[in-house]
């Protein structure tokens, strides 16, 4: 234990998700050592994404405006609406490249343990979205655990009410490079489910 405000620092960083006591310890210590000026460009960060940083009126999205830059590009597929569950979902599926279309973030995942409902979450928002009928594909791209499939399984009895519109899920399976011995019974079981054919099969030939 540390005296005065390094030791609050040091709770304070504590505090920050997936920062433990000896990383939160570690990084008081690097910004003690650190130059004035990395510290006041540090701070002014910090101020500066409290003071400007909203979220999208449209898809909840992090943004400086009253909509993302997303939501406002002109050649985005209006028909087309990916569900994460947070803004940092957004950025993973942009720099793949392959998605056109808007986004919707939910906010989290539906977690009973945690007290998450769908209440909680930007569901009401989802259908107001599908009302005009533009949209024909809701694809649901909630984390492959237990809270992003009960989520999903959850919207996907919801979307049904919206004829015309098709309610898919990204496909999810084992990551390249990983073991099998050490994939969880979800992600096993999605490998599984997602399979694709390499070879063989009947023959078509008379």
């Amino acid at each position: 234990m540390y005296e005065g405000v390094v030791q609050d620092l040091i709770d304070e960083l504590g505090r920050l998700p997936g920062v433990g006591p000896k990383g939160a310890q570690r990084i008081a210590f690097h910004l003690l050592t650190a130059d004035p000026e990395d510290i006041t460009r540090l701070a002014h960060a910090l101020l500066q994404i409290k003071e400007k940083v909203r979220f999208c009126e449209i898809c909840g999205n992090v943004a400086e405006a009253e909509q993302c830059r997303i939501c406002l590009d002109p050649r985005r597929d209006l028909s087309l609406i990916c569900v994460v569950e947070q803004s940092q979902d957004v950025a993973a599926i942009e720099r793949t490249r392959e998605f056109r279309g808007r986004y919707h973030v939910l906010g989290g995942a539906i977690n009973p343990i945690g007290g998450i409902g769908p209440e909680d979450l930007r569901v009401r928002e989802l259908v107001a979205r599908l009302a005009d009928g533009q949209v024909s594909e809701v694809i649901i791209a909630t984390d492959p655990n237990l809270e992003g499939e009960a989520t999903a399984t959850y919207l996907a009895r919801m979307l049904q009410a919206f004829e015309g519109v098709r309610v898919s899920r990204l496909a999810s399976g084992l990551p390249v490079g990983g073991d099998l011995e050490y994939a969880d019974e979800v992600t096993l079981g999605r490998a599984f489910e997602g399979r694709r054919l390499l070879s063989g099969g009947p023959s078509t030939a008379s």
